[in-house]
């Protein structure tokens, strides 16, 4: 395998994870909390789209727009509203973060292998020091919001998925 493939494997295997964990949630199920101080799963993905969207376009990359005031919408300030008119329905954000996601897959399909070992934008490399760490860290920011939903599943009574 190469890095690039290690990393397309570890963004499609999260993104695996996180799709089949709101497989059957409803509308509603994803603004359940799993304890009052936890974001429910709404804001979760906001959150998660409008992360990549502005990693790899800090990058340089070129993303799908998201609608006005999307970005806004999925800040700390705004994850501790329980107002379902502030935030989407779930065949919105998993088509949005479909179109992040092959657009992240074409940037990371584009560049030549050295370029992984490149510096990332100054504002993230405390986390993510390289191009390359940046586009798995896409992958496994997904799945670490993934593992918060498995509690919400146990709290509405869903069956225990992969």
């Amino acid at each position: 395998m190469t890095p690039k493939d290690v990393i397309r494997n570890t963004i499609e295997t999260c993104h695996q994870v996180l799709t089949a964990y709101v497989s059957d949630l409803t509308d509603a199920d994803l603004m359940v909390r799993s304890t009052p101080e936890a974001n429910h799963t709404a804001w979760q993905l906001g959150h998660l789209i409008a992360s990549e969207h502005q990693m790899a376009s800090e990058a340089g990359y070129l993303m799908p727009t998201l609608p006005d005031g999307f970005v806004e919408s999925y800040t700390p300030e705004t994850c501790r509203s329980d107002d379902p008119a502030k935030v989407h329905r779930k065949e919105q954000y998993l088509s949005w973060l479909s179109r992040q996601r092959a657009a992240t897959l074409a940037a990371l399909e584009s560049i030549p292998d050295a370029d992984l070992d490149k510096p990332s934008p100054e504002a993230m490399r405390s986390y993510a020091p390289t191009i390359g760490a940046m586009f798995n860290l896409i992958g496994l920011h997904e799945l670490m919001h993934a593992a918060q939903f498995a509690p919400v599943r146990r709290k509405l009574g869903k069956p225990i998925m992969i």
